[in-house]
């Protein structure tokens, strides 16, 4: 059924981090700009707006001097406001990149102490999300990369990020945590590059993994984007090899730093083909919005960031329903489908079938003259998306 006021209902599974709404808009020639708010605070305007939940990075929460009484405190309010506004969290992560301890990478960093850290805090935090019943785990190697090939062997790199991963998802199965592990690429930034730059880098990855069940992907828009590629095509990718554990949704630019946008404000027909690929093939996932407020905005306008961010997803549901039921446009989908009388179908191999195969005479002329509108198709489309069909 059409949500006519496009206006957020838990059934979304629309979600944001504590960093997006909490984001203060620094950058690297300006200082904050916006107060900072407590967990509490950015829980209650998520429920305002009409959140369905929150995630976190564990010093999101927890800062990561903080003693144990002040965790204990913290932890306590947090799961408060939670219960008080109906907010869940179904995804948590770990911040391996911010402090200056992972200046050289984390789980590929060279000195092993540091990597043995990392280890000890991505546990911590897993801990943590727990008491919170986090059925997710992200990880993004922010740190994992180099300015200069001079510093580690590339192999040696991949090596350590493989063994971490094994030992976390063993440390997750010991203590019953049931955690599905997703794995963020990204190209470049804030390292001048990162290992496993693209989704398709941590599918390979993950076939070496000693459970590979248990570990997918969380693709990025803007990650993805900075990158020169697809979006769509990564996340197809992801779901049909059964990967696609979690998405971040946000906007970018091609070949700008990571802009983290509002969802759909820079790329609007790239994000209407990418909610249509998830609610046709039924992405039963959060919706997460990994996207900043502009760094103009007070807090009043990063609620209507927030809600922007869920009305346009919403909007373009509803257009992507419009598409899939107008008739014209499924006529031409029908007709660039369509095969001639007896043609084989591509199939599992067998004798029988390349029997067939060899019997049947192609016409390869007649072939490269069928008629392929796609140009039509094209407009048809850009006319749902302007609303004049």
């Amino acid at each position: 059924m059409t949500n006519k006021n496009y206006t957020s209902r838990p059934e979304d599974r629309f979600t944001f981090g504590l960093w997006t709404i909490g984001n203060r808009g620094r950058d690297p020639f300006g200082a904050e700009v916006r107060e900072k708010l407590t967990p509490v605070q950015i829980v209650e305007i998520l429920a305002e707006v009409g959140a369905y939940g929150v995630n976190f990075h564990d010093n999101d929460l927890v800062p990561i001097d903080a003693t144990t009484s002040e965790r204990d405190k913290i932890v306590s309010e947090f799961r408060a406001a939670l219960e008080a506004h109906n907010v869940r969290v179904p995804m948590a992560t770990v911040s391996l990149f911010s402090d200056p301890v992972f200046r050289d990478g984390a789980f590929t960093a060279n000195d092993p102490a540091v990597r043995a850290y990392a280890l000890q805090k991505t546990c911590a935090a897993m801990d943590l999300g727990k008491e919170f019943d986090a059925e997710m785990f992200v990880l993004w190697g922010g740190r994992e990369g180099t300015e200069t090939d001079a510093c580690r062997n590339p192999a040696d790199a991949v090596k350590r990020f493989r063994d971490a991963l094994n030992y976390l998802v063993e440390y997750s199965i010991s203590q019953k945590y049931d955690y599905k592990f997703a794995l963020e690429a990204k190209p470049n930034e804030p390292r001048g590059d990162i290992y496993f730059p693209t989704t398709g880098s941590y599918l390979a990855l993950i076939e070496t993994l000693d459970h590979k069940e248990l570990v997918g992907v969380n693709p990025e828009v803007a990650h993805e984007t900075m990158a020169g590629l697809n979006f769509t095509h990564a996340v197809a990718q992801a779901w049909e090899a059964g990967k696609l554990f979690h998405i971040d949704l946000n906007d970018q630019m091609p070949g700008r730093y990571d802009q983290d946008f509002r969802f759909g404000s820079a790329n609007p027909k790239q994000a209407f083909f990418l909610v249509k690929f998830l609610e046709d093939v039924g992405y039963a996932g959060m919706r997460h919005f990994d996207a900043h407020a502009y760094r103009t905005s007070d807090y009043e306008d990063v609620k209507d960031f927030a809600r922007g961010c869920m009305r346009t997803y919403l909007i373009l549901k509803e257009k992507a329903q419009r598409w899939n039921a107008d008739k014209e446009i499924q006529g031409i989908i029908r007709e660039i489908h369509e095969a001639g009388d007896g043609v084989p179908q591509v199939a599992k191999f067998s004798k029988h079938h390349k029997a067939q195969l060899d019997a049947y005479e192609f016409n390869r002329h007649e072939l490269a003259q069928k008629s392929l509108p796609y140009e039509r198709l094209d407009q048809l489309t850009m006319d749902i998306l302007f609303g004049v069909r």
